[in-house]
């Protein structure tokens, strides 16, 4: 491979491609031309160089505006061919100029509030419901910062001269409570929105589109979509890419090469993975809001293969008889997890702030993977066993469930 640049691989482009073209190819553009196929991982952490003078520089150009380095890598910290590919790829699928990886989503985030506090503005206003350790994060002020926690309309009274972000999370976790995003950006102003697009991926929306100024994942999930790499990232303009790569140097919350490797072979197959886990997902919510054992049902508008659904019997009992599909923390991946949030992933949310957001103690959170949809339907038939009150399954449909498309 040549490791002439740890820059973003594909040539600016002039023609666009489609979503499910970009996945398979950028990121790889250069592949061909170097007589290779599959992408090479570089493991260095250091690299030779004979002239000082010229990494003296170049290393105070880093310094300078964070802009990656002009020639060959220098050292792991400052970044990595492997990654850059994954870095690229991300970067156009979100439709931004750039792209910073991270070693986990929380890093990521940590980085963007470290940037902004760098510059006075350590003042966040934020709309619940956020990942629970996001919300931890923020609420703490381990990193220094003051959130202002508001409903989407009261964004803009509260900002201040000192805030320096506007977060949110749309589809939200849990509850998948979704966010006009366009109005929410104006009514930012001049603070950047970071939208968390975890849950939906740029398959399903593009924040840049409706005015989000940075687009935050936990890479862990759908990107990745195996449940094997741990990664976060953020898609953004190339200014404050610099400042995020500067943060990433200076605090190491660096990607591993083949966490890079593994993410960039995973979004080559996310509009695949995402759209089929969509069909089946909508077809589970289907069936569970018409099922009297389930109280109300919440699903985006935009759809996706995450279901929150709330049940009339022990949450619980639900978690602790499903077979096929396995009870566990995360999502995105080619299989299907359920969790109970208020136990879990929210759990360090305070409980009044959790039950505020609409967390309640009965929800359910399920990320659809790949399976055949009646082989899912039958577990969850299992495992949501009677009615709370006892009465059968047949009981009536004019007695069933609400049902929620999530709308903040």
């Amino acid at each position: 491979m040549n490791s002439a640049s740890t820059h973003a691989y594909d040539p600016a482009r002039t023609t666009p491609r489609a979503l499910a073209t970009e996945a398979v190819h950028a990121g790889r553009d250069d592949l061909a031309r170097q007589g290779l196929h599959a992408p090479p991982i570089d493991l260095s952490t250091t690299y030779p160089s004979y002239d000082s003078r010229g990494e003296a520089a170049r290393i105070d150009a880093f310094a300078g505006d964070g802009a990656q380095p002009e020639g060959p890598p220098i050292y792991g910290r400052l970044g990595n061919p492997t990654v850059a590919r994954f870095e690229t790829a991300l970067a156009r699928l979100e439709g931004t100029e750039s792209a910073v990886a991270f070693a986990s989503g929380m890093a990521a985030l940590s980085a963007v509030l470290l940037v902004r506090a760098s510059m006075g503005l350590r003042h966040v206003v934020a709309v619940r419901p956020l990942y629970g350790c996001s919300d931890h994060l923020l609420t703490a002020g381990l990193l220094g910062t003051e959130v202002t926690w508001v409903d989407p309309a009261g964004v803009a009274d509260a900002l201040r001269p000192d805030t320096g972000l506007v977060m949110v999370e749309s589809p939200a976790n849990p509850t998948l409570a979704e966010i006009d995003l366009r109005a929410l950006a104006h009514a930012c102003g001049s603070v950047p929105l970071l939208a968390d697009n975890t849950f939906a991926t740029p398959v399903l929306q593009r924040p840049v589109e409706q005015g989000a100024r940075l687009v935050l994942h936990s890479a862990t999930k759908y990107l990745g979509g195996h449940g094997d790499v741990m990664a976060g990232v953020v898609a953004c303009d190339e200014e404050f890419a610099g400042r995020l790569r500067q943060v990433r140097f200076a605090t190491g919350g660096v990607l591993h090469p083949l966490a890079g490797y593994l993410l960039l072979r995973g979004l080559s197959t996310l509009p695949v993975r995402v759209r089929a886990a969509s069909a089946t997902a909508a077809e589970l919510v289907r069936r569970l809001a018409a099922d009297p054992r389930v109280a109300r049902v919440h699903y985006p508008s935009i759809g996706g293969a995450m279901i929150a659904f709330e049940v009339h019997g022990d949450p619980h009992e639900v978690i602790a008889a499903v077979r096929l599909i396995t009870p566990a923390v995360s999502l995105g991946s080619v299989d299907t997890l359920i969790q109970h949030p208020a136990s879990i992933s929210h759990r360090i949310v305070e409980e009044s702030d959790r039950r505020g957001a609409g967390v309640s103690d009965r929800l359910l959170r399920m990320s659809v993977g790949l399976e055949d949809t009646d082989d899912l339907w039958a577990d969850l038939d299992h495992a949501l066993g009677e009615t709370a009150t006892g009465l059968p399954r047949e009981w009536s449909k004019d007695e069933g469930p609400a049902f929620s498309t999530g709308h903040a």
